[in-house]
């Protein structure tokens, strides 16, 4: 094999090699396994024994072997260097740029751990790992015998390092998103055992749960600020505007009397208005309501409200590319059976267009939620977009809802 034959087989492979990292990555959730899959990946792709990711700590000011691949017992998780340039990582660090070395021991400007000497560790590259307001730390890889790494070697690493820096930002995503789930369902036990009680804990439900919603939906407003890629951005909004309906199922519950059944009719205008008020649409694209009293139970409220929050808020980003259009959303019961009430939500904008697909993002989950009521959803897109939803009112619930 010629030499050229050689390089362009090294760098088939190294691409392959982060292609398959990557998807590995967003598969799993567990930072910790992502960043020690990613040291032996690197130090098989450079052909190295040993490879590390370090994380910086601000309160030390210094690195962290957070992962390795090769070392002995006793280094990773336990091994730290300075993070400014008197050491390989640091001096990565501390510019931004890639730290080379291909030869340490002619190089008497850095002060090593003694694990270096230990493993006989003679050459280093080191590439720094993006973060949100700073960096999260380096990846290394190191040889114990003396390389000359080309440019080659350096984007390898370096591409490396930028797919590790999006697992980290989607852990960090997750975590807060994962602690959001954890608060709300707080929320949810809560509420249930809130509203058990008698009427005087009403006053105690409502600030509690309206103060931890806002505690909520402010830890997502500043995950929004710290969240630079727009993917990040529309799961984090998406999230914000649930945790919103949701509070506005709350604020309509705790100005009636304390029960576990709402009105749904004025609880629907109420929150439409809320989300063309949200929208700050000048006039361009109108939105209506029309909804006869309905008594339902909170939870199929709740869902019910996340419903149209969702699809409301996907006309109004995707339907009208001209800005023009109107958005109509319609509850009533089904003629002769008054167990079943139907609520449509239509738009007279683009329908939906398999080519781009792009609106059919997060509309899963409406099917999933009036699946969790027990109810059906259809959409029609021939002429704009209709979606028919169809969910049980209970008998005795539907009665008092037809006395109103």
């Amino acid at each position: 094999m010629t030499e050229d034959a050689a390089k362009v087989r090294k760098l088939l492979r190294q691409q392959a090699a982060i292609a398959t990292f990557g998807s590995y990555a967003l598969r799993e959730s567990d930072l910790l396994k992502v960043l020690t899959e990613a040291a032996r990946v690197c130090a098989e792709g450079l052909e190295v024994p040993f490879s590390k990711v370090c994380r910086y700590r601000a309160g030390e000011n210094d690195l962290l072997i957070e992962a390795g691949y090769g070392w002995q017992q006793g280094v990773v998780g336990h091994v730290v260097s300075r993070a400014d340039v008197s050491s390989p990582q640091g001096r990565a660090f501390a510019t931004g740029e890639p730290s080379i070395c291909n030869d340490l021991r002619s190089d008497n400007n850095f002060v090593l751990p003694p694990f270096y000497a230990a493993h006989g560790i003679v050459s280093t590259i080191d590439v720094i790992i993006k973060g949100g307001d700073r960096p999260y730390g380096v990846l290394e890889i190191d040889s114990d015998r003396q390389h000359d790494y080309d440019q080659h070697d350096i984007d390898f690493l370096t591409g490396f390092a930028n797919v590790l820096s999006e697992a980290v930002a989607t852990s960090a995503r997750t975590a807060t998103l994962q602690a959001t789930i954890e608060r709300m369902k707080g929320l949810v036990e809560e509420k249930d055992r809130l509203l058990d009680q008698k009427k005087i804990l009403a006053e105690e439900l409502q600030h509690r749960v309206r103060n931890n919603l806002q505690l909520v939906y402010g830890m997502l407003s500043k995950q929004l600020d710290d969240t630079v890629d727009k993917t990040g951005q529309r799961g984090i909004k998406a999230i914000a505007r649930r945790v919103s309906t949701l509070a506005q199922v709350y604020d309509h519950l705790l100005g009636n009397e304390m029960t576990r059944t709402t009105d749904f009719g004025s609880y629907v205008r109420s929150l439409c208005a809320n989300l063309a008020e949200l929208q700050g649409a000048p006039g361009g694209v109108t939105m209506s309501c029309d909804s006869e009293p309905l008594i339902l139970d909170l939870d199929v409220v709740t869902a019910l409200g996340i419903v149209v929050a969702e699809v409301v808020t996907n006309s109004y980003d995707h339907a009208f590319p001209n800005g023009k259009g109107a958005i109509v959303v319609s509850v009533h019961r089904l003629a002769g059976d008054v167990d079943m009430a139907t609520m449509t939500i239509s738009d007279n904008g683009d329908g939906f267009k398999p080519k781009l697909g792009s609106r059919r993002h997060g509309l899963g989950l409406v099917r999933r939620l009036v699946q969790q009521v027990r109810g059906t959803a259809m959409v029609d897109s021939d002429d704009g977009t209709v979606w028919t939803i169809k969910v049980p009112v209970p008998h005795d619930v539907a009665l008092t809802g037809a006395n109103l």
